[in-house]
């Protein structure tokens, strides 16, 4: 007979709005929204958590992290592919003749690497988007359905298609999607520039929000990604929903020009997207590397989805990764903590603040349907993010170390990420 788990005790500092809001006996945080716990845990489970006086020996700890954007097929591509150029043609051209060449073998390779990382990184969830133009003989898809179900319990792993928009309306098209929905994934397309024949891509959109609710699957589209044509796509997208909404939850990935519109319209677009239910994911360090080059000797502005207006309109909004390594952006690796760094700079998100951190944890939490919602409680999940800071400007104030407890169990972690 298996003996008994020993129950764990760690003092720590967290931001009180990962601790249960149901606790009345647990005070509020500190200026900086933090409050020291003594967390009891046995096997994976939360036993007991309890206020205790502030120390500043106490280090910062978060709840593991969701990301609700990456690409896993194409990642860590960029030697092989790379876009010296920096621009959206340039990431097109080389993506492409990536894609030409794509392998199950590489998918695989390149998705069990990314989710190890992810892994010991302190990542508990992703979303990737899975290029898909192809109907059901896309390489992609056997690798990461396969990687899917050997990191069940580990990582939650959700795919969204993310094909041509025209390929809804085919027979290609409809039977990637029933894959796709008996796999728990979502459909996707672009809606971008060149807006070449509106008409076109509305009859196509209708036709991807018809076989959504036809299949009772969510939908994830990369829109407006562009420092052109400012919000065009959602202004299709929101025109279509008003005459018919489809029933099914639609994320908006980017929505990048959205902020090149005057305050009241993003304002009024934002309700529109609230009255909807629509939910945006916020792309900053793909956006900021590929969108806003006029010219080499002119700094361009840099469209980037507008965080903290779109929260105050009470729109649904998390913050992903997008690429790592591949030929849209050079760097990344899958670091959820090196995100919230840039996050907190880039989208003026103050962690102190708990719109800061919600679209790391509870919202992305909210968009793929997590069982949990990564706030601590007794009798949840003893998964913890336990950082070398011991503030918020520490934490800000160099990449800190770490350690990652998953299931009641510390993780091994990659050295340049450990904390000792």
């Amino acid at each position: 007979m298996k003996p008994p788990a020993e129950t764990n005790t760690l003092e720590l500092r967290l931001p009180r709005v990962l601790l249960d809001p149901g606790r009345s006996d647990l005070p509020c945080g500190d200026d900086q929204g933090l409050l020291s716990v003594r967390l009891h845990w046995r096997g994976a489970v939360v036993e007991a958590i309890e206020a205790i006086e502030a120390s500043p020996a106490h280090p910062l700890a978060i709840t593991p992290l969701v990301d609700a954007h990456v690409h896993l097929d194409k990642a860590f591509s960029w030697d092989q592919f790379p876009n010296l150029s920096g621009s959206m043609e340039g990431a097109l051209a080389a993506n492409w003749r990536e894609g030409e060449q794509r392998t199950t073998e590489q998918v695989l390779q390149r998705g069990t690497r990314a989710l190890e990382q992810a892994w010991r990184y302190g990542l508990r969830a992703l979303r990737s988007h899975v290029d898909s133009g192809s109907g059901c003989a896309d390489p992609s898809w056997d690798a990461l359905l396969s990687l899917q179900q050997q990191w069940s319990g580990r990582i939650d792993l959700q795919l969204v298609a993310l094909a041509p928009l025209p390929l809804w309306s085919s027979p290609d098209g409809n039977r990637l999607a029933r894959r796709v929905a008996s796999a728990g994934g979502l459909l996707g397309g672009v809606i971008g520039p060149p807006f070449a024949d509106s008409s076109r891509d509305r009859s196509s959109l209708r036709g991807l929000l018809a076989l959504a609710a036809e299949l009772g699957c969510g939908i994830d589209l990369h829109i407006d990604e562009s420092s052109q044509s400012p919000a065009a796509g959602l202004e299709l997208l929101l025109g279509e929903l008003d005459r018919w909404h489809p029933g099914v939850p639609i994320t908006c990935s980017h929505a990048s020009s959205l902020s090149l519109l005057p305050e009241g319209c993003v304002r009024h677009l934002a309700q529109r997207l609230r009255q909807h239910r629509l939910a945006v994911v916020a792309l900053p360090t793909t956006n900021f590397w590929l969108l806003g080059r006029p010219q080499e000797h002119q700094q361009g502005r840099r469209p980037l989805a507008p965080v903290r207006l779109l929260q105050q309109e009470g729109v649904a909004v998390a913050i992903g990764a997008d690429n790592v390594q591949d030929p849209w952006y050079p760097g990344g690796d899958f670091d959820p903590l090196e995100l919230l760094r840039l996050a907190f700079r880039a989208c003026h998100t103050p962690p102190w603040q708990r719109q800061g951190l919600m679209p790391f944890t509870t919202t992305p939490s909210a968009l793929l349907n997590l069982a949990w919602d990564g706030v601590l409680r007794v009798g949840g999940p003893a998964d913890l993010l336990l950082t070398s800071a011991v503030s918020w400007s520490d934490f800000l104030a160099r990449p800190p170390q770490r350690r990652v407890l998953r299931q009641g169990q510390w993780l091994p972690a990659p050295e340049s990420a450990s904390l000792s």
